[in-house]
């Protein structure tokens, strides 16, 4: 477990599972974090890049480092999907600290139980939906929803093993390659449900099973707030803009360039659905399609945390990164984000993608980087590949793509976001290649 203390004395033990330096710094540049003194709670290998996820021994091994440490905490923090959206909860209620209930929680993560609520109180709001026996003799004879849909599991992260299904061919390829690799969310998700008295129309349903979804149409947007008191509070609404054509995520642009009426819209559909869940104490963020010819919105789904993605995006608009509501929020302080004053009007989170798998011979070098920030001030990079390896061995994308790299910038509007972004991609030397260079 490592720490940093902002100050000589610290007086807020804040302990964040899962810890990478990128968070480090954004989390040590907030306002006051000279009393608060930061610390890694398991490690990211653990968490980020882990082939599997024991989470009864991740807990365990939380709980002990916990109990180990010589300042206990008064704050348990996450950035993280899953294992950490869902560990959380567990170790606050183990340690007393305050944090989102885990049935809360799982009203949002387990996508089938999920719609199931939002029906409830917004049904004119989200898809046609279906849930799928992935291991049934014929799963096709079970399907009611016509094509093409969205086929994914009740349980996943970052659109993994998530498809798009136009036909009976498609259906039986998703199928398969869910069936090979759905244990790695599934097994420690039916952990997680185990602590909790499920109702009747979940019970049987665990993470083995998948949900199929009506397509939907549209503009992509976060909005992201948290829930204090029982009051919910949006602070930021970001633009999600797919590659052409694709599904896959080109770029988050913040401040969001949709019409504020049809934001209200979402906010109203947000306010509803986190009050059915009974969502309290904790961030969210929660993707909404908008149908401009239909002037319609539909609530894609819900994540139980900030988006850490969009940390970079804040604090260049606001002067302060969304970390701050996560961790006012776990010490029960006010979590109201600031408005702007940051360096720039503008800002995005930039995913450079390649669609075939590719062996990485050459990635930019830390000189190269350097160049990048004094040519374009504000730049971060973060390298995704390393020279020797197979895109293919990266873990978690999405079923149509591979992340090289994420580039954050910052800029005066947004087509000068674009333009400054496109001269940076052209100087990122990768040398990637169809073939191994051993």
């Amino acid at each position: 477990m490592s720490n940093t203390s902002v100050a000589g004395s610290a007086s807020k033990q804040i302990y964040v599972l899962g810890l990478n330096e990128f968070n480090r710094a954004k989390l040590e540049a907030l306002p006051g974090s000279g009393s608060y003194s930061f610390h890694g709670l398991l490690t990211p290998e653990e968490i980020l890049y882990a082939k599997e996820f024991p989470v009864a021994s991740m807990l365990s091994r939380a709980e002990a480092e916990l109990r180990e440490a010589r300042q206990p905490p008064d704050a348990i923090v996450g950035y993280m999907d899953f294992p950490v959206s869902t560990l959380l909860p567990l170790l606050a209620q183990r340690t007393g600290l305050p944090a989102l209930g885990l049935e809360a929680m799982l009203k949002c993560e387990h996508k089938y139980w999920s719609r199931l609520e939002q029906h409830k109180v917004v049904p004119e709001a989200i898809p046609d939906f279906q849930l799928v026996d992935l291991f049934a003799n014929d799963p096709l004879d079970q399907l009611e929803l016509p094509f093409p849909f969205w086929l994914k599991p009740v349980k996943s992260a970052g659109s993994y093993l998530g498809f798009r299904v136009e036909n009976e061919t498609d259906f039986a390829n998703a199928i398969a390659e869910i069936r090979e690799h759905i244990h790695r969310f599934a097994e420690p998700f039916d952990r997680i449900l185990e602590h909790v008295d499920l109702p009747p129309e979940i019970a049987s349903v665990g993470g083995q099973y998948c949900l199929a979804e009506e397509l939907l149409l549209g503009d992509m947007c976060t909005l992201e707030g948290y829930v204090h008191n029982g009051e919910v509070h949006v602070h930021g609404v970001v633009d999600s803009v797919r590659e052409p054509a694709s599904s896959s995520f080109a770029s988050y642009q913040y401040p969001s360039r949709m019409p504020d009426a049809v934001q209200q819209r979402m906010e109203s559909v947000a306010r509803r659905v986190l009050r059915q869940i009974g969502f309290d104490r904790s961030a969210f963020n929660m993707e909404f399609f908008w149908d401009v010819q239909r002037d319609e919105i539909s609530l894609l789904e819900i994540n139980t945390r900030i988006a850490q993605h969009h940390s970079d995006l804040f604090q260049k608009v606001h002067g302060v990164s969304n970390h701050h509501v996560a961790v006012a929020i776990a010490l029960d302080q006010d979590p109201h984000l600031p408005e702007g004053r940051g360096e720039f009007p503008c800002a995005g989170a930039f995913w450079l993608r390649k669609h075939d798998d590719a062996w990485v011979q050459r990635v930019p070098s830390e000189a190269d980087l350097v160049a990048i920030t004094e040519a374009f001030p504000g730049t971060v990079v973060e390298l995704e590949v390393k020279p020797g390896m197979w895109l293919s061995e990266l873990h978690d994308q999405d079923s149509y793509s591979y992340v090289i790299a994420l580039i954050y910038v910052g800029a005066e509007n947004h087509r000068a976001l674009e333009e400054r972004y496109q001269a940076i991609v052209e100087r990122l030397p990768f040398d990637l290649r169809s073939e191994s260079g051993t």
